[in-house]
């Protein structure tokens, strides 16, 4: 397995990752986030690759602030390898090297096979309430 920075090749690949591992919802476009992220700290989008496919994903951020990471994915045929493990453990690395005191994550309140996986990596729930607010709406959903 290797681990490493997005590429644009990479772009149709991650999409159907993203899709197979149910990470997409109506109101957000995978290419627009794509987009976006290339813009910013592009350096924290990472994949995973087996065998020259991309088999999982992550896409880190930093404020100055915290750190954070989305669209955690890996490939149904590939989960229990340890991908996720390594991809979350990249990203740290590189958010520890930028100063980053602390990383942040959501997840879905039904999806408790990541939470579990998430608190055997010394993550824990946080006594937080998130709140959103969309300031640019993507696409009509």
């Amino acid at each position: 397995m290797d681990i490493r920075v997005f590429k644009q090749a990479d772009f149709e690949e991650v999409i159907t990752l993203w899709e197979r591992c149910d990470l997409l919802r109506p109101w957000n476009d995978p290419e627009t986030d794509i987009e976006r992220k290339l813009h910013h700290d592009a350096d924290l989008f990472l994949v995973a690759e087996v065998g020259g496919e991309v088999v999982g994903s992550v896409m880190g951020g930093y404020d100055g602030h915290r750190g954070y990471a989305y669209y955690l994915g890996v490939h149904p045929d590939f989960r229990g390898r340890g991908i996720a493990n390594a991809l979350i453990s990249r990203l740290e690395k590189k958010l520890i090297a930028r100063g980053c005191p602390k990383i942040q994550l959501m997840v879905r309140e039904d999806n408790d096979a990541v939470t579990g996986m998430y608190e055997k990596l010394g993550y824990e729930p946080q006594d937080v309430i998130c709140l959103g607010r969309r300031l640019i709406e993507d696409q009509e959903y």
